[in-house]
This record gives C-alpha cells, sequence and structure tokens, in this order.
C-alpha cells in the first residue's frame, strides 16, 4: 500500500520505517525544514520504562492548584481564555484517582518496555548515530523518607519487570562522580539499569534518512492544511504544496493532531502541555555528568548527549504557546548548577520550549475511529521518545491486521 504518514517528530518518523519495513511505500509530511524540529528536538532524551508513572495522579489536582500561587511547582496551571484547557482539564482530574493512576501507569509501562525492545531491535539492525548511553538512569531523592517513598512506588513497576536497585549515598556518587559536590544533598537513588537516554533528534533525522534511501519520500516544508474525507474514508490531504493522496494513513502530528482530527469530527482529548529544556556545551568543565538522572525532589532531569547536557523541567498548563523568556529556566538551571558546579559552561545554555501532546489518561491512541483508512498513532505525552518505537510497531501491525506483541486492552481507541 501507499500509507502517507502526518508528521515528522520522532512518532511520525519511527513509523515511516516500521511501515517500509513491511513493504509499503511510505510518503511522511512534515511541515518544518528538518524532521524533529519541535517537541522530538529539545526533550529529555530519556527511554525510560522507569518512569513510566503517569502525571495524572492523586496529588495533581493539589498541585496544580498550588501552582496559581507558587511559581515553582512541577505542575503549573496557567489560566486561559481557551475553553478547551478547561474541559481537558476536568477530563484529566477524572483520572486522578489511586486506582486509574495504577491502571494506567501499569499500562503505560507495558507500552514503554515493549517499545524499548523494538529499538534494540533497530538500532541493532542499523547504523544510528544519536549520543547513546545505555549505563541506566538514577532517580535520586534528598530525603531518606522520599527515598523510601520512591522506593515504595517503584515497587509497582518492578512488578512488572521493571529493574531497579536502590542505591545509598555513596554508592550513587560512586557510580556518578560528577554528584560530589553535592552529595550531602542526596539520600539515595533507584537506578533503574536499564534505562537509557540519547539524543532524540540525531536519531530521528538518522532514522528518516535511511528511511529516505530505501525508496520512502520525506517530504518537509510541506504544511498540511486539511484533509478531505468521503464515503467514510480519507481520500487526500491538503497541503500547501498540492494534494497528497494514499491507500491509508496515519496522523502522527502530536499536540497539533487534536485540531486537525476535530476538522473531520474525531475527538482526541489531546492537549498542549509545556516543557521548558536547556542544552548547554560541557566546554571545559572537568567534570560533566555521564549518566542520565532525575532529581525527583524538583523533577529536573539531566542527560548527557556527547558533549552537551540537556536539561528538562516543568511542566505548564498553557495551551498552544511556546515562548520563553530567561526567568523561566532560572530554576532548573540554578538546581543542575547546584548539582554539577563544574559541569558545563552555563553561560551559553540554549533555551527551548515545546508542547508535549498530553492526554487524560497519559496514554497515547492508536487504531481507526469513524474513517476506515485513518490511523491514530498520537498523544504519547512526556515520553513520546520511549514509546515511540513499538507505537509504531503497533500501527504497522494493526494496518496489516496483525495482532500486536502486546495485549492491546487498554490501549486500542
Amino acid at each position: 500500500m501507499r500509507i502517507i504518514v502526518l508528521g515528522g517528530g520522532v512518532v511520525g518518523v519511527t513509523t515511516a520505517y516500521q511501515l517500509q519495513k513491511d513493504g509499503h511505500e511510505v510518503v511522511l509530511l512534515e511541515r518544518h525544514a528538518e524532521v524533529a524540529d519541535e517537541t522530538s528536538w529539545g526533550n529529555a532524551g530519556m527511554i525510560a520504562p522507569g518512569h513510566s508513572f503517569v502525571w495524572s495522579s492523586p496529588k495533581a489536582p493539589m498541585t496544580l492548584l498550588k501552582s496559581l500561587v507558587l511559581k515553582d511547582q512541577a505542575l503549573r496551571f496557567r489560566l486561559s481564555a481557551d475553553p478547551r484547557l478547561y474541559s481537558w482539564s476536568w477530563r484529566f482530574l477524572m483520572e486522578c484517582t489511586h486506582a486509574k493512576a495504577r491502571r494506567n501507569t501499569l499500562l503505560k509501562h507495558r507500552l514503554a518496555a515493549y517499545s524499548q525492545a523494538v529499538l534494540q531491535e533497530v538500532i541493532g539492525a542499523e547504523d544510528l548515530a544519536y549520543d547513546r548511553n545505555d549505563q541506566g538512569i538514577l532517580y535520586f531523592h534528598r530525603s531518606q523518607q522520599a527515598l523510601d517513598v520512591g522506593v515504595a512506588n517503584m515497587r509497582l513497576l518492578e512488578s512488572d519487570g521493571q529493574l531497579i536497585k536502590v542505591l545509598d549515598r555513596d554508592a550513587v556518587v560512586a557510580m556518578e562522580p560528577a554528584f560530589a559536590h553535592a552529595r550531602e544533598k542526596i539520600a539515595g537513588a533507584i537506578w533503574c539499569p536499564t534505562d537509557e537516554t540519547g539524543d532524540p533528534a540525531k536519531f530521528t533525522r538518522a532514522l528518516a534518512a535511511i528511511v529516505a534511501r530505501r525508496g520512502g519520500e520525506i517530504r518537509t516544508g510541506t504544511a498540511i492544511t486539511g484533509i478531505e474525507v468521503a464515503g467514510g474514508k480519507v481520500t487526500g490531504i491538503a497541503t500547501e504544496r498540492g494534494r497528497v493522496t494514499g491507500d491509508a494513513y496515519v496522523l502522527a502530528m502530536g499536540s497539533a493532531s487534536a485540531g486537525l482530527a476535530r476538522s473531520i469530527g474525531i475527538d482526541l482529548p489531546i492537549y498542549p502541555i509545556k516543557g521548558y529544556s536547556l542544552t548547554i556545551p560541557i566546554g571545559n568543565q572537568p567534570r560533566p555528568p555521564s549518566l542520565g538522572c532525575v532529581d525527583e525532589h524538583n523533577l529536573v532531569a539531566v542527560s548527557r548527549f556527547g558533549d552537551r547536557i540537556r536539561v528538562t523541567a516543568t511542566a505548564e498548563f498553557a495551551g498552544y504557546d511556546t515562548s520563553h523568556k530567561p526567568p523561566d529556566f532560572a530554576f532548573m538551571k540554578r538546581v543542575t548548577q547546584e548539582l554539577y558546579p563544574e559541569g558545563a559552561d552555563y553561560e551559553r545554555a540554549e533555551m527551548w520550549a515545546g508542547l508535549r501532546p498530553m492526554t487524560p489518561t497519559n496514554l497515547p491512541f492508536f487504531g481507526r475511529r469513524q474513517l476506515a483508512n485513518l490511523y491514530l498513532n498520537t498523544g504519547h505525552g512526556h515520553i513520546g521518545w520511549t514509546m515511540s518505537h513499538g507505537s509504531a510497531r503497533i500501527t504497522a501491525d494493526l494496518i496489516a491486521g496483525r495482532t500486536p506483541a502486546i495485549p492491546m486492552d487498554g490501549l486500542a481507541a
């Protein structure tokens, strides 16, 4: 079949790759001049099944309420004139029960772990350079009480097969010597040895180049203006550079998916949650981080990409606004400098803000809704890089009429 993939982030490109492996003719449409130029460019870069906990948890409502007054909350709610923010937020709050958070977390971990296994197959088959580090990720806590709670919570993922190891302060510093100056601020950590990091934009662009070399079309600079529908199926995609047609279509446009789907009568409760990141050159600094880590107290994540580090923080309910200013990054920069005072050239930090395509459950959408030849693969939230590879394989399986390798109960559209 000729299949049109809408969206050139990591989800769209991995989908194009898996479909091409199945023998399909693939055309990918991306509005930017390069693939991976939005959310896939500036995210944390963590392949982290060990961080599969959903944001729609029992703690989230109070955190969001506090954020109306306190500005240093990990989740922040900004009042808006957009009515969709409030309808989506209500759905999000309805997922914030203990039972639903547990269910959604286990479903998310199932997909994340499967996706990582698919990634291993891809990097075993292809020559892909993307600053990969497969030495695990440290999830550290600043007090013994917080560490004990974190370990108790992590047992849920451990029950689903996640490998974890609890480390005391000395073991954390031995594993990550860059923490030497901050050792007294760290009580201990949970180390997930199978989690990993890597630059998602480098990966996505390298994979897109492979698809193109094998005959796929990667049409960048091609903004989608509409979907044409007739007789219960998609008949074509209108773009600023002409009409594109195929036998089947995959919607993988992240936060933009909801608006495009709404134009053809499909309700996708996907809303953009704004995240911030710093990309900082290491320069001549003597003690850069060597492992990915998450400061669980401040929810600041740090990854090492070759001669750079990537720092991410904050989830802001702010609509489709990607603007930013230096004060937005002050807290995360301060935390990172405290942890790694000799870790990077902080004066040369590159600021970025982007939109995570969140669903109320924190789970993506798959399969078909209403139209016979339109498949969903969208709504991957804050760990889209982690879930992209398995999501692509699932989408290829659904299009081929195959049963996916993992149970789809709770995941299918």
